[in-house]
C-alpha cells in the first residue's frame, strides 16, 4: 500500500499533473496487455484533467472508460458526468464508442446500477462474487469530504462486497448512482485530485483525524487501498502541516 501527496501551484498544474500519472499508468497497463481500464468522476476540477488527457499525445485504443458516479440524468444534460467526459475528453481524443461503458442514469437509479452491473461483471469477466480491478480510478472529494457519490454517514460505506448501487442523497434530495466502497479500494491505482479553497478544511481532516470513512468517505484508500496518489493545489492543500 502506498499514498503520495502532491501539492501543486493551482488547479491547473494539479490537473496536469494527475494527467501525467493517469497516463502513465494507462500505458503500462498497455505494455503488459492489450486493454486498460480507467473509471472517471465529475466536478468541476475533472474538466481541467480531461483537457490535459485529451491534449496528450496518447493512443487510446485499448483503453475502456467507466464512470465512478452518475447523477439522475440522461446523457446529454448538462449536469450529466458522462456529457462532461464526452465533450471534453472521450470526443477530443477520438476514443471509439465501444470502449466507453457509461451508466445509463436516464433509467430508474435502481435498473441503471443493475444495468451498470452487469455490463462491469460481463467486462471483467467476473466469477459471482469477485469484484473488478479497474486500473487507475479517478475521484474527486467534495467540500463535506464525500467521494464518488458516497456521502457522509451513507450506510453503503461500509459495503465491501456489491459493484455498484443507487444511492440517495438526503441533502440533495436526489439519487445517484455509485461504485461502491470494494470497487474503489480494488483499483490497482487511484488518482485523487482536489483543488480550492473551499475544500482545504476536508482535506485537512480526510489527513490529519482519526480514520472514519462513515464521517470522511474520501479516506477510503488511505488505509486500505493499493496505490493512491493525491493530487492537490496550494489552495486545497493550506491547512495541511509543510
Amino acid at each position: 500500500m502506498s499514498v503520495q501527496r502532491h501539492i501543486l501551484e493551482d488547479a491547473e498544474a494539479a490537473a496536469e499533473a494527475c494527467a501525467n500519472y493517469v497516463l502513465g499508468v494507462l500505458e503500462e497497463a498497455l505494455a503488459a496487455r492489450s486493454q486498460a481500464t480507467i473509471a472517471l468522476s465529475g466536478g468541476s476540477t475533472p474538466k481541467l484533467l480531461f483537457g490535459h488527457l485529451a491534449a496528450a499525445n496518447f493512443k487510446w485504443a485499448g483503453v475502456h472508460v467507466f464512470w465512478v458516479d452518475e447523477r439522475p440524468v440522461p446523457p446529454d444534460d448538462d449536469r450529466s458526468n458522462y456529457k462532461l467526459a464526452a465533450e471534453t475528453l472521450i470526443g477530443p481524443a477520438g476514443i471509439p464508442r465501444q470502449q466507453v461503458h457509461r451508466i445509463r442514469a436516464e433509467l430508474h437509479p435502481a435498473a441503471a446500477a443493475e444495468m451498470y452491473v452487469d455490463e462491469i461483471r460481463t467486462f471483467f469477466k467476473l466469477l459471482p462474487n469477485e469484484l473488478p480491478r479497474f486500473d487507475v480510478i479517478h475521484r474527486g472529494m467534495g467540500a463535506d469530504a464525500h467521494t464518488a457519490s458516497l456521502f457522509p454517514a451513507q450506510p453503503l460505506i461500509g459495503d465491501r462486497e456489491k459493484i455498484a448501487a443507487p444511492v440517495q442523497v438526503e441533502k440533495l434530495q436526489q439519487w445517484r448512482i455509485t461504485l461502491l466502497p470494494g470497487v474503489l479500494l480494488a483499483a490497482y491505482h487511484t488518482a485523487v485530485l482536489v483543488a480550492g479553497d473551499d475544500k482545504a478544511p476536508a482535506v485537512q481532516s480526510v489527513f490529519e483525524e482519526p480514520y472514519d470513512p462513515k464521517k470522511y468517505p474520501a479516506q477510503l484508500g488511505l488505509r486500505d487501498g493499493k496505490e493512491v496518489e493525491w493530487f492537490l493545489d496550494e489552495g486545497a492543500a493550506k491547512l495541511l502541516p509543510r
